[in-house]
């Protein structure tokens, strides 16, 4: 990897890098999937029959469209050992979202007025799961689980057939255990059409979660509107803060912990030790060779690697808040001493035992998080991103006429006369 020594100048460069892997920046994708997107929202299930034949060569129809709950049965079957470790992160992920849990409430006054918040949880939700490279049924987790503790009684999961129309085994176990109440084996831009304008065999959904390729990420972006979405994400990313205390073994196998995932994916390290950086560049160039998805994983770092090498904590911390990663790892001698000044990241790991993949798979904190510095304004997939919020307002005649002159003024300042006239006529009065 790169080793560079961090100025204002390469940062902004760093970002303009970073930039490239937005889904802003493939314009060119753009009218092949508002052609999908439109085909899907036209003509429904023959939409979709046409592209599974064209994209996953298979020949999808009515009959076949949605997984029979004895194809999920069996594939729950298939590996006991792994269906036990499924349940076991399933559980810790259950507890970490439960405690996100809010209720409804009401202030009541004594004038009479009542004021409170009603939480209600979304009636259906669509959860995307991606095919590609490798199966991750650990995804399914964490957007299945935080549906279903927020309440949502009908989640629907879409994923594309593999090879004869079969879904991974692991993806199927892993919707079992998460609580999914359909699956559908339809993949791409044509399966988030799908769920956002409802065909014959695929219900409309409210709100459509989950990650994609390139394709998927423009989908959702295309559908936005029509329905909700959790965020558009993009490639993964990870980003170490360290000093000369961590261990550059434990910061090399971090770092190619998320290179593995994609060729656009990003792995970081700003450091303050000059030492550290060279030694953490010469672990992984001793790991790579070892790592079974090494190509992918060179065409990472060579792109998107970089260590950087910063004068001071100080600017190493303003550059971590700058980058805004989805996955930021503290490894430094006071890690409880710089929790208090990051201020963007989308899961924070403190410690050289607290490894990204931790996160990814069991800890029980949801891994679906902003990327592409979206975590400045963005938060993880949460159970409040499946429960809509609607304001409660009661007055009474007292407590409405305490305040009807001011509502009636501001009304008449807005030049909104039947505004104004609604209070007015409870009074008796005129505007």
């Amino acid at each position: 990897m790169k080793i560079i020594e961090l100025n204002e100048a390469n940062k902004s460069e760093l970002q303009e890098v970073l930039k490239k892997r937005s889904t802003g920046s493939f314009p060119e994708f753009e009218k092949t999937v508002a052609e999908i997107v439109g085909r899907v929202r036209e003509e429904g299930d023959n939409a979709l029959f046409d592209y599974s034949m064209k994209f996953d060569k298979f020949e999808l129809t009515a009959d076949n469209i949605r997984v029979s709950s004895e194809e999920i049965e069996a594939a729950a079957a298939a590996d006991p050992e792994f269906y036990k470790i499924l349940e076991r992160s399933a559980a810790n992920i259950r507890e970490f979202h439960e405690k996100q849990k809010r209720i409804s409430w009401m202030d009541m006054k004594e004038d009479g007025s009542i004021l409170g918040q009603k939480f209600t949880p979304i009636d259906i939700v669509g959860v995307y799961v991606p095919g590609g490279r490798a199966p991750l049924p650990s995804s399914v987790l964490m957007n299945l689980i935080p549906a279903k503790v927020a309440g949502v009684e009908r989640v629907i999961m879409l994923t594309p057939p593999g090879p004869g129309g079969k879904i991974d085994p692991s993806i199927l176990a892993a919707a079992k255990v998460g609580g999914a109440d359909e699956v559908y084996r339809v993949g791409g831009a044509q399966a988030i059409a799908a769920m956002a304008y409802g065909t014959q065999s695929i219900p409309k959904v409210y709100k459509i979660c989950g990650p994609g390729n390139i394709f998927v990420a423009l989908a959702k972006k295309a559908v936005y509107g029509q329905v909700g979405i959790d965020s558009n994400a993009g490639p993964s990313e990870i980003h170490v803060l360290a000093d000369e205390s961590a261990h550059p073994r434990f910061v090399a196998a971090d770092l190619l912990s998320q290179a593995e995932h994609d060729p656009m994916a990003s792995s970081i390290l700003v450091t303050t030790s000059r030492r550290l950086a060279e030694d953490t560049a010469k672990e992984i160039d001793k790991f790579v060779p070892e790592l079974s998805r090494r190509e992918i994983i060179e065409k990472s770092l060579e792109q998107y690697g970089f260590i950087f090498v910063a004068e001071d904590m100080d600017s190493a911390i303003a550059a971590v808040n700058d980058i805004a990663s989805e996955h930021l790892e503290l490894m430094t001698k006071d890690n409880f001493a710089i929790l208090p000044l990051i201020r963007n990241a989308g899961a924070i790991f403190m410690g050289e035992y607290s490894s990204e993949p931790l996160g990814d798979y069991f800890a029980g904190p949801d891994h679906i998080l902003p990327t592409n510095g979206t975590a400045k304004y963005f938060s993880p997939l949460n159970v409040d991103d499946f429960v809509k919020k609607s304001s409660i307002i009661s007055y009474s005649k007292d407590a409405l006429y305490r305040d009807h002159q001011d509502i009636i003024q501001f009304a008449k300042k807005e030049g909104l006369t039947a505004h104004a006239n609604s209070i007015a006529v409870r009074f008796g009065e005129k505007i």
